[in-house]
C-alpha cells in the first residue's frame, strides 16, 4: 500500500522545482531554502494542509528526567 498519494508527490515535485529555481522560501523568516530535505518537508506539509494522503509527522522522542540524571 502506498504511503503517499500521487497528488502529494506532485506537491513535493513543485516544491523541489521552486528550490532549484531559488524561489522557495521558508516559514516566517522568508529565507531561501537550499536543502533538499527542507524542500521535501515543505512540500509534504503543504500537501497535509490541503488534506492529501500523507502520514502524520513523527513525534519527537523526549528523554525523561531520570534518564538525563542517570546519564550525568
Amino acid at each position: 500500500m502506498a504511503r503517499y498519494s500521487k497528488k502529494a508527490s506532485t506537491d513535493v515535485k513543485r516544491a523541489m522545482k521552486k528550490r532549484k529555481a531559488g524561489t522557495l522560501k521558508s516559514g516566517r523568516s522568508g529565507r531561501k531554502v537550499k536543502s533538499k530535505k527542507q524542500a521535501i518537508a515543505i512540500g509534504l506539509s503543504e500537501a497535509r494542509a490541503k488534506g492529501k494522503k500523507v502520514p502524520k509527522k513523527a513525534a519527537k522522542k523526549r528523554k525523561t528526567a531520570k534518564k538525563r540524571k542517570a546519564k550525568k
